[in-house]
């Protein structure tokens, strides 16, 4: 199975791939329009502020590739947040694979960025195939997507947000499944077999 983890100026890529060398697989960390077009499955994961991330995807010309891929698409933290149509950190445009905006935490109710465990619920799609309603995962975000009917996961913290989304071939999670343990290696595991 050819995995291909898309390059581009935004962090946490060596817990994404450590966290697929042990299920198994060796993924391709690229840009490079060919490999990621002819790899099983893609991950944009991303750490990081949304400007200089969406100018880096954009420099690489992935903005225009990313939302013609057809094989299953994974997004990750500020990943899923790229693959929305715009967010409020420093007004961002984004891609538009999701008709959902990114929002900041409001002040004052909660400590912001949201850093640790919290659980998903209503979960219902393929990728959460095996995982329990309530499941703990980890997440560190300052922002979040609207609640919005193409959601396939659901969290609370200050207010109910997109845990995960899902449009046709694209998945998008808020959350690190890489840092989630068993919960977010079988997440991760159920994303693999999407394209088997």
């Amino acid at each position: 199975m050819k995995v291909a983890l898309i390059k581009y100026n935004a962090g946490n890529i060596v817990s994404v791939v450590n966290a697929l060398n042990r299920l198994g697989v060796e993924p391709v960390w690229t840009n490079d329009p060919e490999q990621i077009q002819t790899a099983d499955c893609v991950i944009f994961p991303g750490v990081g502020e949304a400007r200089a991330s969406m100018q880096s995807v954009q420099e690489n010309g992935i903005d225009i590739l990313l939302p013609t891929l057809k094989q299953p698409v994974l997004g990750i933290c500020v990943g899923l947040q790229l693959m929305c149509r715009h967010s409020e950190e420093n007004n961002t445009p984004c891609l538009g694979i999701f008709d959902v905006a990114v929002r900041k935490f409001p002040a004052g109710s909660e400590k912001v960025p949201q850093n640790g465990w919290n659980s998903i619920h209503k979960l219902h799609s393929p990728l959460f195939s095996g995982i329990k309603e309530g499941a703990y995962v980890y997440y560190n975000n300052s922002f979040y997507a609207e609640k919005h009917v193409e959601a396939i996961a659901t969290t609370h913290y200050a207010l109910p947000f997109s845990g995960a989304l899902h449009h046709e071939n694209f998945y998008a999670v808020q959350f690190h499944p890489e840092k989630s343990g068993d919960v977010g290696a079988e997440i991760l595991q159920n994303f693999l077999s999407l394209s088997w």
